[in-house]
């Protein structure tokens, strides 16, 4: 009688890295999504403001973008845009397509397509304030120089350096 040797059982592996925020994790899980749409970046939908101004985000936002078999560029993007602001977005469609391209860092939307839609308003970026300078003794570093508006900006610069960092802005809140 032949005896079969016993498997090994397995010992689970320490976990390794630890605790790891909610921010790190949202770009791997919303990847998955952005793609199924026709979304390489997720950022053209979140940075939209920044691309296209916020006058013109305010009444648009992208929807999908589509390229041809094979391809990462001559793409067509789908933009929602609300109310009677269709034909405003046809006259500047062409500087849409620039400043996605440039976004992109190179060609990948050749044309646009706009569709009819509900616009949800976003909610605004956190404004960041400016450190108030604080009063730093620098001695007689800066006796020396003899420009007054080089000595005030450095004067400024070692303020801002002793300053204690501004507080934390929390991300995630409650959306009016």
């Amino acid at each position: 009688m032949t005896t079969r040797p016993r498997p090994l059982q397995s010992i689970p592996a320490p976990r390794r890295g630890g605790a790891r925020q909610v921010a790190e994790l949202l770009p791997d899980i919303g990847r998955a999504a952005f793609r199924k749409f026709g979304f390489i970046q997720s950022a053209v939908v979140s940075r939209w403001g920044e691309i296209v101004g916020e006058r013109f985000a305010r009444v648009s936002a992208p929807e999908s973008i589509r390229f041809p078999h094979g391809k990462r560029g001559d793409g067509t993007l789908t933009l929602v845009v609300s109310g009677a602001h269709g034909t405003m977005m046809q006259h500047i469609a062409p500087e849409i397509v620039e400043r996605v391209n440039r976004f992109f860092g190179y060609a990948a939307v050749a044309r646009l397509v706009f569709r009819h839609g509900e616009v949800r308003p976003r909610r605004p970026l956190p404004v960041r304030r400016e450190a108030t300078p604080v009063p730093v003794d620098l001695g007689d570093s800066l006796r020396t120089i003899a420009d007054p508006e080089l000595k005030a900006v450095l004067s400024a610069l070692a303020s801002a350096v002793a300053a204690p960092p501004p507080p934390a802005i929390p991300i995630l809140g409650k959306v009016r």
